[in-house]
This record gives structure tokens, sequence and C-alpha cells, in this order.
């Protein structure tokens, strides 16, 4: 069996699959990452990355507030507006509709379209 990749990494990666226009909070990527009670490590994670190819600003704090970004909440804001995401003062509008869950989303997905299929 392969090693597993540190935190910071994993956490990385995931964020890396956020697609344009959707967001994802801090819970779940720590989720997805395999560390459910980890929210606060992906916010410094999040704080101290500076890599164009990680969409930093796809990830938002519980209950859609934008949280931080390291201090630039208006850029925060209008990257997420560019994306087509709607934010109302410092939540996202319509969370429910824009929020990215990864593979638990995709293994939903996929169940359901099962269903669908089978002979009745």
């Amino acid at each position: 069996m392969a090693p597993r990749a540190p935190l910071p990494a994993r956490i990385l990666a995931i964020v890396r699959q956020i697609p344009p226009g959707r967001v994802a909070t801090y819970g779940d990527v720590a989720a997805l990452a395999g560390r459910p009670r980890a929210a606060r490590a992906v916010g410094n994670v999040m704080r101290g990355c500076q890599r164009p190819d990680v969409p930093c600003h796809r990830v938002i704090a519980a209950g859609g507030r934008l949280g931080g970004y390291g201090g630039r909440e208006g850029l925060k804001r209008a990257l997420l507006a560019a994306e087509g995401v709607v934010v109302a003062g410092a939540r996202v509008r319509d969370l429910a509709r824009v929020r990215w869950r990864g593979f638990v989303q995709r293994r939903a997905a996929g169940r359901a379209a099962l269903r669908s299929t089978r002979p009745r």
C-alpha cells in the first residue's frame, strides 16, 4: 500500500478539483482530505497558499460566509462573482446550488443514475 500524502498536499489536491462557479467549505475540504475535524488546518493551508494553480477563493466558511482571504475579501468576492457565484454581503447566496462536495457528490449522483435505470 502506498504511503498517504501529507494533509497539506491532500488539501491542495482537493481544492484544485473544485470547478469554476462552485464552492466548498473548509469543513467539506477537510472531510474529503480524510480529516473531517480539520477545518482550521484547511484554513491555515489556504492562508499560506500563494500558488496560482490552486483556486483558494472557492473555499468558504460554514453557512456560506466568505471567510478570510488574506484580508482581501473584496477580491474573493470579485473572483467568485466572475465565475457566476452570487455573493450578497459576506455570504454566498444559494449555497445548496453552488456547493461542491467532491467524491461524495459524484457517488450520490451515480447512485441516483443507477436507481433510474433499474427495472421496476
